[in-house]
């Protein structure tokens, strides 16, 4: 058995859970990425056009880091509240190297580091 890999992300942080028959390590990242308020729209359209893409720049930096932290896993795990997984693993399918990896996709809550780790010793059966 290879190395398996869990991510839980949001858009502000993640937790890299690499798990192979004898241990679990993790990495924890921060996105860096501000929060996503209202735009007032006081400059007619045009600055939130410019924010947006900003944003967008941001989170595809950080879709980008985790990718560097990934090497290549033999299985990946994806999990998380919200849009933040669906995206990374849309930014996945773009690597040559990685878009053959099966990749899960679930649905959690905000978990603590102890809980992302039995999680992903759960989904791929690791016993230890």
């Amino acid at each position: 058995m290879g190395r398996k890999v869990g991510i839980w992300i949001d858009h502000k942080s993640a937790v890299i859970a690499s798990a192979s028959p004898s241990q679990v390590t993790t990495k924890i990242l921060e996105s860096g990425v501000g929060a996503h308020p209202r735009y007032s729209g006081l400059e007619g359209g045009r600055g939130e056009k410019k924010y947006e893409q900003r944003h967008s720049e941001q989170l595809d930096r950080y879709y980008d880091d985790i990718i560097s932290q990934l090497g290549l896993p033999d299985a990946l795990l994806i999990f998380g509240p919200g849009e933040a997984k669906l995206e990374l693993k849309e930014r996945l399918s773009r690597s040559k190297a990685l878009s053959e990896i099966t990749v899960d996709i679930e649905t959690a809550d905000k978990l603590t580091e102890p809980q992302i780790v039995a999680k992903v010793k759960e989904h791929f059966g690791i016993v230890r």
